[in-house]
């Protein structure tokens, strides 16, 4: 989606997060002010905050998501969004087949009759048909809600009990969320328009989906779509540029950190030119082989002086970049093949002191769980854990 951008003064273009928003800019992705950002660091802060929402709902709610598991908080929200449908509010939800498919508590087709005749207009992105294998690439990957064109809600966290439950095998599911208010609800709201357009051909256009907004808040918010076939570099393109102007100092929690040649070449030359970089992956993860290739690739990184920590508090799934202290990222975006080359993915670029000083807080407290990744640590794995490592980063281009 092509967007206009903010010009940026020029008392701030030395600076690392006038740089990243001058970069954005060029590739035509808007840059917009005055809006405001709420973090949701939790599966129960994010449900509370969207179901108060979901109730003051007076024209329309648009969901796109990946995973749209059929449990008990997936019951709750069908059921707030059935009594808004009775008082005429529009609902639009699409979420992926594939990320449907791959619980083990699908919607199934007959609960998709029964909410389209209650009025709840639902769609499966990309549904699974045979020959499956057609369907791997690209899925949609995005998390996005909008509600009345006021308020949106993005980040790493999709419909499922375990971000409030967690799962029994790995413990609490970590994640981060965020409610936002302003400029950005609407460049939010195109990602879901145009897919929406595209899945079903209806056209929602106009002021009642996009209104026009005052100024919110002070902070400046970037929302970087990736599009497969027409913004397919726009995810590699903003962490690169992150790293790239980085004057002090770099965090990255991912949970699937295997990156691209590129971003690992970025992350390379940041820790050369002496910017602390601060790493935090995940000791535990639901994906077999992952943590392993995980924990090689930050091995490989601490030897060449970057601090890399294995986080031992849950699983970490959280998907966030802090720099200088000044801005940070948060979105749905993987430092993987799969988010940076393929799929359809949504960050939100946050150019905000506090916002950025709250993630590096968050960081702080989780260091009081994790360990730091040494040689000795390392070498204490069997050889056989070890090798499998080794052979998970051998595939990073699949993974």
């Amino acid at each position: 989606m092509l967007l206009c951008a903010v010009d940026l003064s020029a008392q701030d273009e030395q600076r690392v997060d006038s740089a990243v928003a001058a970069m954005l800019r060029e590739r035509d992705v808007r840059v917009s002010d005055g809006n405001i950002v709420h973090l949701l660091p939790s599966g129960q802060a994010k449900f509370d905050d969207l179901f108060a929402e979901i109730k003051k709902a007076e024209k329309f709610i648009h969901m796109e998501y990946f995973n749209f598991r059929n449990d008990s908080i997936n019951e709750l929200l069908i059921s707030l969004l059935l009594e808004k449908v009775r008082e005429g509010v529009e609902v639009r939800i699409m979420y992926d087949d594939f990320g449907n498919m791959s619980n083990n508590q699908p919607v199934k087709k007959k609960q998709h009759r029964s909410l389209a005749e209650q009025g709840i207009k639902i769609e499966l992105f990309d549904p699974i048909r045979f020959p499956w294998v057609n369907h791997i690439f690209p899925r949609d990957h995005r998390k996005i809600v909008v509600i009345d064109g006021r308020v949106a809600y993005t980040g790493g966290m999709n419909v499922a009990d375990y971000y409030i439950t967690g799962i029994e095998k790995i413990g609490p599911w970590r994640d981060m969320h965020m409610h936002i208010e302003g400029t950005a609800v609407n460049d939010l709201h195109l990602i879901f328009v145009a897919m929406w357009e595209v899945q079903t051909g209806e056209v929602l256009r106009g002021e009642k989906y996009f209104p026009k907004h005052n100024n919110m808040g002070g902070m400046r918010v970037a929302i970087v779509d990736r599009a497969p076939r027409y913004t397919n570099k726009s995810m590699r393109e903003l962490f690169i540029s992150m790293l790239d102007h980085a004057q002090k100092k770099v965090r990255i929690v991912n949970p699937y950190f295997v990156p691209t040649n590129k971003v690992r070449k970025a992350i390379k030359r940041t820790i050369d030119r002496g910017v602390e970089v601060e790493i935090m992956l995940s000791a535990k993860s639901d994906i077999p082989l992952t943590p392993d290739a995980t924990h090689w690739i930050g091995r490989k990184l601490a030897k060449r002086g970057a601090k890399v920590y294995l986080f031992n508090g849950g699983f970490h799934h959280t998907k966030v970049m802090m720099v200088d202290d000044q801005m940070c990222t948060v979105g749905s975006s993987n430092l993987d093949s799969r988010s940076l080359r393929c799929d359809y993915e949504v960050n939100t670029v946050i150019f905000d002191k506090d916002v950025t000083k709250q993630l590096n807080d968050m960081f702080d407290e989780d260091l009081k769980t994790s360990d730091l990744l040494t040689h000795e640590m390392w070498m204490k794995k069997s050889v056989w854990k070890r090798f499998v490592a080794w052979f998970g980063n051998a595939l990073t281009p699949f993974l």
